[in-house]
Parts: C-alpha cells; sequence; structure tokens
C-alpha cells in the first residue's frame, strides 16, 4: 500500500479593519467569473494547453477565483438585525492547482478548493491564510 500525505496549516489573521474593507481586499485579491461561462468553456477546451490559458486568463492577482460565495451574516442578522456579526464564506481556488493536488492525492479534492471565512468578532474582523503541502511536492501556498 503506497501511501501520500496532505499537509495544512491554516493560520488566522486578525484585522482591525471594518469587515467591509477586509472583504473588499480579500474581492479584490480573488476573481468572479460567470461560473456558467467559466463551465461552458472549460467544456469547450479542445485540449490541456487551451484550458490551461483559459483558466490562468481568469484567475484573479491571487491565482484563486470564486467558485460560490454564502453570505451567513446576512441568516443571522435576519434573526438578530443589525446587531448581529457579518459572517461571509467564500469558496475559492485554482482549477490548475486543484488538479496538481488530485493527481499527488485523490483525497486532496475533498479540502480544495478551499473556504475562506471572513467575521466580526469582538477582537476584530478574522479571515485565514492557507497553505498546502502534497507528500514531497512543493508547498502550494496563497495568501490573501
Amino acid at each position: 500500500m503506497t501511501t501520500k500525505q496532505i499537509n495544512v496549516q491554516r493560520f488566522s489573521v486578525t484585522s482591525s479593519k471594518s469587515f467591509a474593507d477586509v472583504l473588499a481586499k480579500v474581492d479584490a485579491g480573488i476573481s468572479h467569473p460567470d461560473m456558467n461561462a467559466f463551465r461552458k468553456n472549460v467544456a469547450a477546451a479542445s485540449d490541456y494547453t487551451d484550458l490551461e490559458k483559459f483558466i490562468n486568463s481568469v484567475v484573479g492577482e491571487s491565482g484563486l477565483m470564486e467558485f460560490t460565495r454564502f453570505d451567513l451574516g446576512e441568516i443571522v442578522g435576519k434573526e438578530h438585525g443589525t446587531k448581529a456579526p457579518k459572517s461571509v464564506r467564500l469558496v475559492a481556488g485554482n482549477p490548475l492547482i486543484m488538479k496538481q493536488m488530485v493527481v499527488h492525492v485523490p483525497d486532496a479534492g475533498s479540502y480544495a478548493p478551499v473556504t475562506i471565512l471572513i467575521d466580526e468578532r469582538q477582537d476584530g474582523v478574522h479571515y485565514p491564510t492557507t497553505e498546502w503541502r502534497v507528500s514531497s511536492a512543493p508547498m502550494i501556498a496563497r495568501k490573501l
């Protein structure tokens, strides 16, 4: 039996900036493609080279793109009103990095793309940064 190890390190950063400022900074660093159009372009790619060019053209400056977003704070706010803390969960990643991870360790598909949770707490606005290492493969790091 052959095994490969996936090491994931998640660091939580606490900011004194407003929730809106932190979310805007994260939003500015990742792309937000129309996912219906994205899927059509992936299907239309004639080969991996075309696919790679397309994906590289749609990821943001951090190399990440948003797959979906959940505004958890909006849901909590329906019960608690304007005093409810703000919380947004983004599912983001890079399909090319995800492919690289899954080729090395198929179970990595369970962890990619990643969740970015930006939430207000009493001590500030929290958001994560994640580093991945698959077996002896080079570090895959994306910092926002």
